[in-house]
């Protein structure tokens, strides 16, 4: 059986040997230093888009949470305007219809008044009459008592 070719650095002498292996330990060293140097950033940079996305999405969130703060404002704002136009709506019609009862009343009681004073008056009248007429009653028994009385001849 065949020997297996020595190496490069199995040719050499041991103290040769030794100053190859250190400067191949400082080039592998080297080139996995580089390589760990590479991942790392490609994982920062990774970490980094992560992040930026990450803070891409709670700032749309905010935005959309801001706007639906402002439309439920909005909203309940519009509610509140309607509300009062209502309210205001409908005290104006209270108010309209008290007017308008109010001068139904007054104008009840101005007929009232007027029919009670005709009445009034017929009463006053009537009664005026009657105590004129008694009056006249009276004074003509007083006249035919003592003889005074033009209708009467003597």
């Amino acid at each position: 059986m065949k020997e297996a070719p020595l190496s490069f650095t199995n040719r050499l002498k041991p103290r040769n040997r030794s100053i190859i292996s250190s400067k191949q330990a400082k080039l592998r060293f080297s080139l996995a230093t580089g390589q760990a140097q590479e991942k790392t950033g490609k994982a920062m940079d990774t970490v980094k888009d992560k992040a930026q996305v990450a803070k891409n999405s709670a700032s749309e969130q905010a935005v959309f949470a801001k706007d639906k703060a402002c439309e439920a404002a909005e909203a309940t704002k519009k509610k509140a305007s309607e509300a009062t136009e209502a309210t205001k709506k409908k005290e104006s019609e209270t108010a309209e219809a008290t007017k308008k009862k109010a001068s139904q009343i007054s104008e009840s009681g101005k007929e009232t008044a007027q029919s009670g004073k005709e009445n009034t008056g017929g009463i006053v009248q009537k009664t005026g009459e009657q105590v004129m007429s008694m009056a006249q009653g009276a004074a003509d028994a007083v006249k035919n008592t003592f003889g005074m009385n033009d209708k009467n001849p003597k």
